[in-house]
């Protein structure tokens, strides 16, 4: 995909369209999502933790049951007052410099992409050339990416040091008799969080880690809507 380093006079007329849908990309039943988002998104979404093939962990939010099925996507509509940052960002990356090279992180765009249009949606520049606010709405939302990115491992690190990772597989049922199974999820196990002694709460809480503990068990109270929505859907 041709991704270019974004600029006022190559990309002066470009827009990006902002209504949501399957040719955009948005079912899936799961995504991957930063610690700088958990506040925001743990009223909406069940937050779980996932540990890759190499041992590394990646917090991703529930969607759907089945493959490809996004339960919050409603026609061209997010049914959810918060997008994952992921989704909000559409055509946009963080390019970085090559390791050792000086320079700052620059905004990317895949020209490529479905969003972008000449001819409708959300422009990125001004007249004068400046950005227009929806530019300056993905410049903060690639740098909440960039600086949750950052965050992700010392905040695994520091909830195993702590103890407080279990392994656990989500088995659902519906009302009409169907059943679902939703393995391989890690989440904060809520005894051992109620159960730290001072000292590990105090290391938590130094960190700045200790909320994103409450808002992973918070979102698990998301389970039960999300199968609502399931059983509208459904219905």
């Amino acid at each position: 995909m041709p991704r270019a380093v974004l600029n006022n006079i190559d990309h002066a007329d470009l827009r990006i369209r902002l209504d949501r849908g399957a040719a955009f990309g948005d079912a899936v039943n799961q995504m991957t999502v930063f610690p700088t988002e958990f506040e925001a998104l743990q009223r909406d979404y069940v937050l779980i933790f996932r540990r890759d093939d190499d041992g590394s962990w990646r917090s991703t939010v529930l969607l759907g049951l089945d493959s490809d099925e996004n339960l919050y996507l409603d026609g061209d509509r997010w049914n959810a007052d918060q997008l994952p940052a992921l989704m909000e960002i559409g055509p946009f990356s963080i390019g970085l410099p090559p390791a050792g090279a000086q320079g700052e992180p620059m905004i990317h765009i895949d020209t490529d992409h479905p969003r972008v249009s000449t001819s409708e949606g959300a422009p990125l520049f001004l007249e004068q050339g400046g950005n227009a606010p929806y530019l300056d709405r993905v410049a903060a939302t690639l740098q909440a990416i960039y600086v949750g990115d950052q965050l992700s491992a010392p905040m695994f690190a520091a909830f195993e040091a702590a103890g407080l990772l279990e392994p656990v597989t989500f088995d659902i049922e519906l009302t009409s008799g169907r059943r679902y199974k939703v393995p391989d999820c890690w989440v904060i196990e809520g005894g051992r969080f109620a159960a730290l002694r001072p000292d590990a709460l105090a290391a938590l809480h130094a960190q700045d880690f200790l909320r994103c503990a409450v808002w992973q068990l918070s979102s698990l109270g998301n389970l039960p809507r999300l199968i609502a929505r399931k059983e509208r859907r459904e219905g």
